[in-house]
């Protein structure tokens, strides 16, 4: 097969090319590199043009491929809280306009077509689990706006090319994802908890009570391959069906990382969702599809990744340290957090200083 795929040097896309060049296709990346890195990608290069081929351009512009092409893939989209709010606008474009561009390309090559979409079409969830019939709940001018209707405009513009333009579309829900890849400064919770045990700074938990579910990345790749291998229209959500309070996340990262449980609680942010976690029965039924890898499991191949790029992690602790990111300062004579112990012996400390105390702007 050939394969294009939109946003292909990003965390989740960069996987989805090893894996399919692995298996014998052929595949032309489209990446603005706004939240890919040429890095994730840059192995691949050595396989040369007729393999790989990675093209540096906005998903906005005129997609152009020569030859034929037998399926588009569109991941391309900011994809953290703190990525599509400064990019709000370019968020919404690459899910209307980049959506489109990448379905027109399909047409014309008569090319299966994946869209990848995302739990956030659900919103603050009043349905769990979440099943691919749940409508959503989504404030449609709020927070995460940009992002939430972005996707769900995405999903209608391709169930209408599906059913006006005859195009094998199919739509893929995805959940929260973690593995090696992952940006240090994603601002996610996962990788701002494995910077922060990493640097010896105290675990920022906003809220706490919320659940999520994570599934590793090897999981999610055999999940997508499936879905383009397959005739499946959906939507169908690929994740994994374990549910994890966030507060019980930070205990188990701080175990992993071998470093003391230190956190902070910070506000919950605007319309975050109280409860994400999938129904994976479609999956499971359609796909034959279901995620092997157990969190903890998953979070220890990611540990290990960020320990073995010690740099990232220090550019992005060096950040939480001067945003503070986001209201936290360091400095004597802030008062600790009520149940707060400072690890003594940070893994990558901050230069010549180690943290201080903590207090909430």
């Amino acid at each position: 097969m050939r394969v294009v795929i939109t946003g292909g040097a990003g965390f989740v896309g960069s996987h989805l090319c090893d894996a399919l060049i692995a298996r014998g296709d052929r595949v032309v990346v489209f990446d603005n590199f706004s939240t890919g890195r040429p890095d994730n990608v840059e192995h691949l290069l050595e396989r040369g043009p007729q393999v790989f081929w990675l093209d540096e351009r906005d998903v906005c512009d005129d997609l152009y491929v020569p030859g034929n092409v037998d399926a588009v893939i569109h991941m391309a989209s900011p994809a953290s809280p703190p990525a599509y709010t400064k990019l709000a606008i370019e968020t919404l474009r690459a899910g209307s306009l980049g959506t489109e561009n990448a379905l027109k390309l399909a047409a014309r090559k008569s090319a299966r077509f994946i869209l990848a979409s995302t739990s956030e079409v659900y919103g603050d969830p009043l349905e769990h689990p979440q099943m691919e019939s749940y409508w959503g709940n989504v404030n449609p001018i709020g927070a995460r706006s940009m992002y939430d209707e972005s996707k769900r405009y995405a999903e209608a513009i391709t169930a209408a090319y599906y059913r006006d333009r005859g195009v094998n579309a199919g739509i893929v829900r995805i959940f929260n994802t973690v593995g090696p890849r992952m940006r240090a400064d994603d601002g996610r919770v996962v990788t701002n908890f494995i910077v922060q045990a990493l640097s010896g700074l105290p675990l920022t938990v906003y809220g706490g009570n919320q659940t999520r579910s994570f599934c590793y990345i090897s999981d999610m790749v055999d999940g997508l391959v499936k879905m383009i291998d397959s005739g499946i229209t959906g939507p169908i959500n690929i994740g994994n069906n374990s549910e994890f309070k966030i507060s019980e996340l930070a205990r188990i990262v701080a175990r992993i990382t071998g470093t003391k449980l230190w956190t902070v609680q910070c506000p919950v942010p605007p319309d975050d969702p109280r409860r994400r976690c999938p129904d994976i029965s479609m999956a499971a039924r359609a796909l034959d599809w279901r995620p092997k890898v157990a969190l903890e499991q998953g979070l220890r191949q990611t540990i290990k990744w960020f320990r073995e790029h010690p740099l990232e992690v220090r550019r992005a602790a060096r950040q939480w340290d001067a945003a503070g990111d986001k209201r936290w300062l360091w400095g004597k004579g802030a008062p600790v957090p009520v149940g707060s112990v400072p690890d003594p012996d940070p893994i990558y400390p901050l230069g010549d200083r180690t943290p201080g105390r903590a207090e909430q702007l």
